[in-house]
């Protein structure tokens, strides 16, 4: 059935707040200013690899924060940036990290498909100074998310924003469609296989 001029009217009211909210999250996420990041040594498959030389031809720098191997739901964001991968490297340089190793990385990367650059971040302090680790019952834990930097004309990188990944959140397309089933999201959660 088609929709009613007053449902259609109400739903581009609902979308213009939802745009004017999500302009007021990204302010809020990027008030705290340039946060000043020291160019952190992480792990990749040839060796050590510095922060400042992922930036390569690029100024801005996304970092996808992954759980790795063990965790579905940052294997879903993960495969959803795979998609965008191109049309992020095109605007700025892409790495994901995780507390893998780069061989675990890279077996776990060609079994997705992945095509984006990943480097481990364990033993290196970058995940925690970056606020995605915490400790738990003498356990160090990993949380998911993504922080966007850029690298300053002298060569000083800086966080510019930062934002936590979560069911439901804007940067999973599934968690905005599945709703909009009959039974919604109906405890649904991702897996690594649907076989």
């Amino acid at each position: 059935m088609p929709r009613t001029a007053e449902t259609k009217s109400k739903l581009q009211a609902l979308h213009k707040a939802l745009h004017a909210t999500r302009e007021e999250i990204v302010n809020v996420l990027r008030a705290e200013g340039p946060e000043p990041i020291r160019d952190y040594i992480l792990a990749g498959p040839s060796g050590p690899v510095p922060l400042s030389s992922v930036f390569g031809e690029q100024d801005d720098l996304l970092v996808i924060h992954n759980m790795g191997s063990s965790c579905p739901y940052c294997t879903m964001w993960a495969d959803g940036f795979e998609g965008l991968r191109k049309h992020l490297e095109n605007r700025a340089a892409l790495i994901v990290v995780s507390p893998d190793t780069p061989e675990q990385q890279a077996q776990f990367a060609a079994r997705r498909g992945w095509g984006f650059r990943m480097l481990s971040n364990a033993d290196s302090g970058f995940t925690a100074a970056l606020g995605f680790e915490y400790e738990d019952g003498g356990r160090t834990y990993q949380m998911p998310g993504y922080s966007t930097l850029r690298r300053q004309p002298d060569g000083s990188i800086v966080r510019i924003a930062h934002d936590m990944f979560g069911p439901g959140d804007v940067y999973n397309a599934g968690w905005h469609m599945f709703p909009l089933l009959a039974d919604g999201v109906a405890g649904w959660q991702p897996k690594f296989s649907y076989a």
